[in-house]
C-alpha cells in the first residue's frame, strides 16, 4: 500500500482516567506475569538465580533454539515461522541472551535485569504464602521493596507513585463492580493516595498510615463480584476492571513481537501465550477476551507499521473468524459487547477507508494476498455488528455473510471505481493540457474511453476474481459503474456539441468500443449467475453511439442541403439562362450545383462512420430535394400549354363577309412592324427561345452528370471495400432527380413549342392564317418565320434533345393547324374549293419539318400528322353529306333513345377525329354555305356572330 496509508489508530480499549504511561503499564504487566508464574508453582529454573541463568545461557546454541517444534498457534493463525533477517551480530546477541521463556519475556518486555531482580525478590517472599489472585500486587510490592532496593530515591519514589496510581485506577477509577456510594472506604483510600503523591508513603508494616492504607485497599479489593469465570469469595479484584485490564493485557501481548523486528512474531509464541494465560485470573480475562485483544494487537501492528507483513493481516482475519463465534457465546456480557463493538468499529473503519478506494491502496502485486483479507475482515466485522443487536441475533442463516458481503462489496466496487474514474479524468486532462497542439492527438473523451477500457480490464484481471468470493457479479457491477460514469460525461459532451466534427465522430467511435468491451466483460463474468448477467446489462443504459452519430450526420446532411437550397435560390434569382455563357450552352449555375453535390457525397463517404449505408437515403433525399428544387426553378415561369394556347371561342354559324373586322387588320399591322428581331429574343428576356433552349440544355446536362456522379461514387465505394448493397443503392440515389430532369425537359419542350407557335408567331398563325380570303392568308409567312425559329433551336439546343424539341414544335404546329380550322372563330370560313389550299398548306408544313431529309424522320412526321390528314377530307365533303355524317355519329354516340327525336349538342372534347361529333359539327360551323347555316340555326340556334 502507499506509504501515506500507514497511520496511527485509536485504541478501541478506551483510555485510563489516570496518567499511567505505556512503560508503567508494561512494568506492571511484567510484575503480574512473574507473580502469576511463581504463584502457579513453576519451577525455580524458570526464574533462576543469576548463576543458574548464566549457565543456561552458556549452554544455549542456535541449534537448540531453532530445533523447537513449529508453533501451533502460528500455524493455526497462518503466521509464517521465520525470523526476519538481521545482522549476524544482532542474532548472536540474541542467542546469548535468550535461554528460557522467562528470560525471553524479560527481553521482549524491555525489563532491565535490575528491575527483574527486584520483582523476583519481592514476589518470591509473598508467592510462597498466597496465590497471585488472592493478593493485591501493588500493595504487596509497596511493602516488600524499600528505597535501598533502588539505585536512588527518585527512582524509588517514581516506582511508588506508579503503584499508587495502579491502586487508584484499579480500585477507584475502573473497578469491575461499581463502588457503593454508602461505602466510605473509597474516600479514605483517595485521601491516603493524594497525600502519598505529595509526600512519599512510609511503607513499614508498623506504620499506622500504612496499616490503614492496607486495610482500606483490602476492603475494596476483597469483595464478591460477578466476574467471568469461577472465582472464590476470597479472591481479590484490583486489576480486572475495564479498560485497565485490557491496557495491561495489551502490554503482555505486545511482547509476542520481536523487539528487533516489530512486524515479526517470535518463534516462541506458543510458550509465551501459555505463560501470559496465567495472568487471566488477575486481569479478569478469558479465551474470548484474549481472542479479541490479540485480534486488535495483530491488526494494529499491521496497520500502523509498513503494512508489508501480510501474514499479520491474514492472522487477524483468521482470529476474527473465532471472534465471530465468541460473540454469540458472550452476547450477554455488556463489557465484552462494548469492547467488541469498539474493536470491530475501528477495524471496519480502517478497512472500509481502503476498500472504498481500493484502486488507490492496492496493486496487482498485493491484491491477492492483502486485499482479500481486508475485504474478509470488513465483511465479517459488518456481519457481527449488523443491526445493533447483531451480536445476540440467533437467527443468522448460512447465507448471511454472503448477503452482507455482497452488499458491502457492491458499495466498495462502485465507490472505488467512481474515484478511479475521476482520477483518470484528471490525468487525461493534465496530459491533454501538456500536449496541446500535437498531431493525431485523440480528443479528450476518446482518450478517456481508452483509459476507462484499460481500467475495466485491469479490474477484471486483478480485483474481480478476489471480490467475486463475496459478490458473484463483481465484474458486472464494476463495468456497469464505469459505464455509468463515462455515460454521464458523454451525455454532457454530446449536449455541448452543435455540429458534426471529426472529434465527435472519434469520440463516439471510442464510446462504442468502450461499451462493447464493458458488455463483453459483464457477459463473460456472469456465465454462472442465475440470469446470465441480464440484470447488470439492463442497468447499463446504452450509449447509442450509432444513433448519436447518425443524428449528428443527419444534422450535418440537413445543414449541407439547406445551404445548397439557399445557394440555388440565390443564384437562380440572378440566372439569365444565356446560352452563350459556355460552349455547351447550359447555365453555369448547374455546374456549381453539381460541384457542391459531388463535394457533399465525397465528404459523406469520408466520414469515419460505419453507417454509410443506413444514412445514404437521408443524404440522397436531401440532395434530390435540392436538385428537384433547382429543376423546378429552372421551369418556373416558362408556362405550360394552357398558358399559350388560346381559348376556343363559342360555336357560331358561318356568315360570309367581304371584309375583315378592323381588329384583325390592326393586329396584322402591328405584327408587321414588330416582327424583326423576335427570333433571338431580347437579351434581358429569360424566357426567349434561346433562353428556353438553355434551360433545356441545363436539365439535360444535370441528367447526364448525375449518372457520372453516381458511377464515380460507386467506383469510390468499390475501392474502399464497401459491400455491393451500398453500391446498388448509390446507383439509384439520383433516380428521382434524373426522372425530374426528364420530366422537366419534356415540360420545357412543350412550353417552348407552344410559346413559339401561339405567342411568338401568333400574328402569322393564330391571328393571321386563313382570316378573310383564304388565298391571300395562306401559311407561307408563318412557315418562313417558323423556319427561322427552328434554325435557332437547332443551333442552340443540345444534339441529344434537338429532335425532342423540334418534334414538340411540329406536334404543336399540327395541333394548332387543326385549331385554326376547327376553332378559329367567326373570322374564318371555308368552302369546298378551299380544301385544296388547306391540304397543300399542310403539306408545306410537314415538308418544313422533313426538310428534304435533313429534318425529322419521315415516320415521326407521319405519326403526328395522321390525325390532321384524317380530318382534312371533311373539308372536301359536300354539306349535305357532312350533315348526314354528323347526324349519324351524333346518334351513335348518344346512349338514350329519347334523344333520337332531337340531336343533342355534342360537347367539345378537343379529341379531334373524323368520327367525333364535335369535330364534324365544327367543320359545319366553318362551312361557308347556306345549307350548313340553316341546319345549324334550325338544330342548335347558333348565332352568326359572337
Amino acid at each position: 500500500m502507499p506509504s501515506e496509508c500507514t497511520e496511527p489508530l485509536t485504541s478501541p480499549f478506551g483510555e485510563l482516567a489516570t496518567n499511567l504511561s505505556d512503560s508503567e503499564l508494561r512494568e506492571t504487566a511484567y510484575e503480574i506475569l512473574v507473580g502469576a508464574r511463581l504463584s502457579s508453582g513453576g519451577k525455580s529454573s524458570t526464574y533462576a538465580s543469576d548463576s543458574e541463568k548464566n549457565s543456561e545461557r552458556a549452554a544455549a546454541t542456535p541449534q537448540t533454539l531453532t530445533s523447537r517444534a513449529a508453533s501451533k498457534v502460528k500455524k493455526a493463525l497462518g503466521l509464517r515461522s521465520r525470523r526476519k533477517k538481521a545482522s549476524e551480530k544482532a542474532e548472536s546477541e540474541r542467542v546469548k541472551k535468550v535461554s528460557t521463556i522467562g528470560e525471553t519475556m524479560r527481553v521482549q518486555m524491555r525489563v532491565s535485569e535490575q528491575m527483574d531482580s527486584r520483582v523476583r525478590k519481592a514476589l518470591s517472599k509473598v508467592a510462597a504464602d498466597q496465590k497471585i489472585e488472592s493478593m493485591v500486587l501493588p500493595l504487596e510490592m509497596l511493602q516488600q521493596l524499600k528505597p535501598s532496593d533502588f539505585p536512588n530515591q527518585e527512582e524509588y519514589e517514581a516506582w511508588q507513585r506508579r503503584n499508587l496510581k495502579l491502586l487508584e485506577a484499579g480500585l477507584l477509577l475502573h473497578p469491575l463492580v461499581p463502588l457503593d456510594d454508602e461505602n466510605t472506604a473509597p474516600q479514605q483510600l483517595r485521601e491516603i493516595i493524594d497525600g502519598a503523591l505529595e509526600k512519599p508513603l512510609e511503607t513499614s508494616k508498623n506504620n499506622e498510615t500504612m496499616q490503614a492504607f492496607r486495610t482500606v485497599v483490602l476492603s475494596l479489593a476483597c469483595r464478591t463480584s460477578n466476574n467471568i469465570g469461577s472465582v472464590s469469595e476470597t479472591s481479590t479484584h484490583w486489576a480486572d476492571g475495564f479498560p485497565m485490564n485490557l491496557k495491561i493485557y495489551q502490554m503482555l501481548l505486545e511482547a509476542c513481537f520481536d523487539v528487533n523486528d516489530e512486524t515479526s512474531v517470535i518463534e516462541e509464541l506458543d510458550e509465551v501465550l501459555e505463560l501470559i494465560k496465567k495472568t487471566w485470573l488477575v486481569l479478569g480475562m478469558n479465551q474470548m477476551l484474549h481472542n479479541l485483544c490479540f485480534l486488535w494487537i495483530l491488526f494494529n501492528r499491521y496497520a500502523t507499521m509498513d503494512q508489508a507483513e501480510g501474514d499479520l493481516l491474514s492472522a487477524g482475519n483468521n482470529l476474527l473468524i473465532k471472534v465471530e463465534n465468541d460473540a454469540k457465546a458472550m452476547k450477554g456480557d455488556e463489557n465484552y459487547c462494548r469492547m467488541l463493538s469498539s474493536t470491530l468499529g475501528a477495524i471496519s473503519s480502517w478497512a472500509e477507508k481502503r476498500l472504498l478506494g481500493y484502486h488507490r491502496y492496492f496493486r496487482s502485486d498485493n491484491a491477492e494476498s492483502t486485499m482479500g483479507c481486508v475485504v474478509s475482515m470488513a465483511v465479517l466485522s459488518a456481519k457481527i455488528m449488523e443491526g445493533g443487536e447483531g451480536i445476540s441475533n440467533e437467527d443468522h442463516i448460512e447465507g448471511n455473510e454472503m448477503d452482507v458481503g455482497q452488499e458491502k462489496v457492491d458499495a466498495y466496487i462502485k465507490s472505488s471505481l467512481r474515484a478511479a474514474f475521476v482520477q483518470i479524468m484528471e490525468t487525461v486532462k493534465s496530459s491533454k493540457s501538456s500536449s496541446t497542439g500535437q498531431q493525431n492527438e485523440l480528443p479528450f473523451m476518446a482518450k478517456l474511453a481508452e483509459d476507462v477500457s484499460t481500467l475495466a480490464f485491469t479490474e477484471k484481471e486483478t480485483f474481480s476474481p478476489i471480490l467475486k468470493r463475496w459478490h458473484p457479479l463483481a465484474a458486472g457491477v464494476a463495468v456497469a459503474t464505469l459505464h455509468s460514469c463515462y455515460g454521464n460525461e458523454l451525455k454532457q459532451y454530446v449536449s455541448s456539441i452543435d455540429e458534426l466534427t471529426p472529434d465527435i465522430l472519434e469520440v463516439m467511435k471510442g464510446a462504442d468500443k468502450l461499451e462493447k468491451d464493458l458488455v463483453q466483460i459483464a457477459v463473460e463474468n456472469s456465465e454462472d449467475s442465475e440470469d446470465g448477467g441480464k440484470s447488470i446489462i439492463r442497468e447499463m443504459l446504452p450509449y447509442e453511439a450509432d444513433s448519436v452519430t447518425s443524428n449528428f450526420v443527419k444534422s450535418w446532411i440537413k445543414t449541407r442541403t439547406d445551404r445548397l437550397k439557399e445557394w440555388v435560390d440565390r443564384n437562380l434569382q440572378q440566372e439569365v439562362w444565356d446560352p452563350r455563357a459556355n460552349r455547351e450552352r447550359f447555365a453555369l449555375s448547374a455546374v456549381e450545383v453539381l460541384r457542391i453535390v459531388d463535394e457533399a457525397f465525397e465528404a459523406f463517404f469520408l466520414l469515419p462512420i460505419t453507417t454509410h449505408s443506413a444514412l445514404l437515403p437521408d443524404l440522397a433525399t436531401g440532395i434530390n430535394s435540392c436538385l428537384q428544387h433547382y429543376i423546378s426553378m429552372a421551369k418556373f415561369g416558362c408556362g405550360t400549354q394552357s398558358t399559350y394556347v388560346p381559348t376556343m371561342p363559342p360555336l357560331t354559324r358561318c356568315s360570309r363577309r367581304s371584309k375583315l373586322p378592323s381588329v384583325f387588320k390592326k393586329k396584322e399591322k402591328v405584327h408587321k412592324k414588330s416582327q424583326a428581331g423576335t427570333v433571338n429574343g431580347n437579351e434581358n428576356d429569360s424566357f426567349g427561345t434561346p433562353q428556353m433552349c438553355c434551360r433545356i440544355n441545363t436539365l439535360h446536362y444535370i441528367q447526364n452528370e448525375l449518372n457520372v456522379l453516381a458511377k464515380r461514387d460507386i467506383t469510390h465505394l468499390s475501392s474502399s471495400g464497401t459491400n455491393q448493397d451500398m453500391a446498388d443503392r448509390m446507383e439509384k440515389v439520383f433516380e428521382l432527380s434524373a426522372a425530374a430532369c426528364v420530366e422537366g425537359i419534356q415540360q420545357l419542350c412543350e412550353a417552348t413549342a407552344n410559346k413559339v407557335i401561339f405567342q411568338d408567331l401568333s400574328h402569322f398563325f393564330w391571328d393571321g392564317l386563313y382570316i378573310g380570303e383564304i388565298s391571300s392568308t395562306r401559311i407561307d409567312p408563318f412557315l418562313q418565320e417558323l423556319d427561322h425559329y427552328l434554325e435557332v433551336i437547332s443551333i442552340t439546343v443540345h444534339d441529344k434533345v434537338r429532335t425532342q424539341v423540334i418534334t414538340e414544335v411540329m406536334k404543336v404546329s399540327f395541333d394548332g393547324f387543326l385549331m385554326v380550322l376547327l376553332a378559329g372563330g367567326p373570322p374564318r370560313a371555308f368552302t369546298l374549293q378551299d380544301y385544296e389550299i388547306i391540304d397543300e398548306d399542310f403539306n408545306f408544313l410537314t415538308d418544313l419539318f422533313w426538310s428534304n431529309g435533313d429534318g425529322l424522320p419521315a415516320e415521326l412526321i407521319e405519326q403526328f400528322s395522321i390525325k390532321v390528314k384524317d380530318i382534312l377530307p371533311l373539308f372536301n365533303t359536300d354539306t349535305d353529306s357532312l350533315i348526314e355524317k354528323f347526324k349519324q355519329v351524333t346518334l351513335e354516340s348518344c346512349a338514350s333513345s329519347s334523344a333520337k327525336s332531337k340531336l343533342p349538342l355534342p360537347p367539345t372534347t378537343g379529341q379531334w377525329s373524323p368520327t367525333e361529333p364535335n369535330t364534324v359539327l365544327r367543320v359545319l360551323c366553318y362551312r361557308n354555305d347556306e345549307t350548313a347555316a340553316k341546319f345549324l340555326k334550325k338544330t342548335y340556334h347558333l348565332p352568326k356572330r359572337l
